[in-house]
């Protein structure tokens, strides 16, 4: 017996002829995806093939909105009012609501991409903002979120939260990942990462770049495949966490049972 985890990776990244990553080879470990909705990368065609693919690989389809700066790949900071903010996430979602419908499924959840993904963490007005999109659209979607801004203003309009754990990125010790403009913010070694990963998942527990242990939930563990060696070590995590007793499942699913216990191994796919 054990608990569940979903996995879950950035898909549809690519633009016009330029791709990035291996969709389809990750599409094999997943249980949910985070697909690009055309601000940072993505664009109509990469949207409808990417949704296509995941309702036949029953993958759930998850918005994945980011601020509009196409050359920086939503990494930049951008100096948007909070009104902006809502309306850029709520034309996201709705673009990629329309593709889910038009493949006969929906949209499960919200996980804000890149430098708005880090800045709703600790920027209430901006968290705001995300919220009231969603809300405002279906107050059935998830919001995935690093512990913060995000998830408290989420929870507070009553909206189901899941908190993503990136194992490959560093935290501090307020659990704020470290900007990636820091040195040491990426974190590179497998051994290592496969490490954090196990302990995030099974003891809620993060080294944090100070050396403390940092109590992180991990309701879905954020996997890459657009570096050298993260698709092998992608599939060495899920292997690892199978090995290890944890049911892989999707996130509704995870959320649906959160608090108990489940036979571990594989979790049904949606």
């Amino acid at each position: 017996m054990a608990r569940t985890v979903d996995l879950v990776a950035d898909l549809g990244e690519g633009f016009g002829a330029y791709t990035m990553g291996d969709d389809e080879a990750l599409l094999e470990l997943l249980t949910s995806a985070n697909v690009a909705c055309g601000f940072h990368a993505g664009d109509p065609r990469i949207m409808d093939a990417t949704v296509r693919t995941c309702v036949a690989r029953q993958v759930a389809v998850g918005a994945h909105p980011g601020f509009p700066d196409l050359s920086g790949f939503g990494r930049r900071a951008m100096d948007l009012t909070p009104e902006e903010v809502r309306t850029d996430v709520l034309y996201q979602i709705g673009a990629l609501q329309a593709f889910a419908v038009a493949h006969g499924t929906r949209v499960r959840h919200v996980a804000p991409h890149g430098r708005l993904g880090n800045l709703v963490a600790v920027r209430a007005d901006y968290a705001g903002a995300v919220v009231d999109a969603v809300a405002a659209l279906d107050e059935s979607l998830i919001v995935l979120a690093q512990d913060g801004e995000l998830a408290d203003a989420a929870r507070a309009r009553g909206l189901r939260v899941g908190i993503v754990g990136i194992a490959d990125r560093a935290y501090r010790g307020d659990g704020t990942l470290v900007p990636r403009s820091e040195p040491g913010a990426v974190i590179h070694d497998p051994d290592e990462i496969a490490r954090r990963t196990l302990r995030m998942v099974t003891e809620g527990l993060i080294t944090g770049v100070d050396g403390t242990d940092v109590p992180i939930t991990c309701d879905t563990v954020l996997l890459h495949g657009d570096t050298p060696g993260a698709l092998a070590l992608a599939r060495r995590i899920r292997a690892q966490l199978l090995a290890a007793g944890v049911g892989i499942a999707p996130l509704d699913a995870v959320l649906d049972g959160k608090g108990a216990r489940v036979p571990s191994g594989e979790g049904a796919r949606v």
